[in-house]
């Protein structure tokens, strides 16, 4: 089993921690991580965009001269593609860009995101929490850490109203719940903050 330096939030060392080798050390599938990140960002997709084509334009109910004897080409619609202010051929329209993965390829991409951050940007704390719901106790914390310059992914056993407070104005820190884990937030960060609490709950629902 992989060991990792148990922290507390002061920098000190209090003993090491035996990681999961079935979460923490797998052989990494990077195809099904990168399927899963590519998952993630076509869910953020809105699928909104839209554009009016011919037929739903306003105005041009009439032919806009006749059709012989004017020396202009031949006209059924001021609204015609070809128009300014006319309709757009094939234009985007509402779609669903959501994909899917099967429930096991999930679970192994989220392993290998671990495994992959266990081998460089993994720091374990025994537990963060503060006093007061200040800005400046989140910023000592990560500088205390040496990784207040990085964009960092703070998870935690359960989430604090001091905590949250403190973090939220922070615009380098993204602070999850264990039960919110995911594989973007996980490849996105330079450093993963994790209680020992958190990595507990981790290895209980991913063994």
């Amino acid at each position: 089993m992989k060991d990792v330096k148990l922290l507390n939030t002061k920098g000190e060392e209090l003993k090491n921690v035996k990681l999961n080798q079935d979460i923490f050390d797998i052989e990494c599938n990077d195809k099904v991580l990168y399927d899963a990140i590519i998952l993630t960002r076509a869910s953020l997709r809105q699928g909104t965009h839209k554009t009016k084509n011919r037929s739903e334009v306003r105005g041009g109910g009439r032919k806009p001269w006749r059709q012989k004897g004017t020396g202009h080409a031949r006209q059924g619609s001021i609204r015609a593609v070809q128009w300014v202010g006319g309709g757009v051929y094939g234009g985007p329209v509402p779609r669903d860009y959501s994909k899917k993965q099967n429930r096991k390829e999930r679970r192994l991409a989220l392993r290998t995101a671990l495994t992959h951050a266990a081998n460089d940007k993994l720091m374990l704390v025994d537990k963060i929490e503060f006093n007061t719901p200040k800005t400046k106790e989140m910023k000592e914390m990560l500088e205390t850490l040496k990784i207040a310059d990085k964009k960092v992914l703070i998870i935690v056993s359960e989430l604090t109203e001091n905590v949250i407070l403190a973090s939220r104005n922070l615009g380098n820190v993204l602070l999850i719940d264990a039960s919110e884990i995911n594989v973007f937030d996980l490849v996105n960060a330079d450093v993963v903050l994790m209680e020992n609490a958190a990595k507990e709950k981790i290895e209980e629902v991913l063994v």
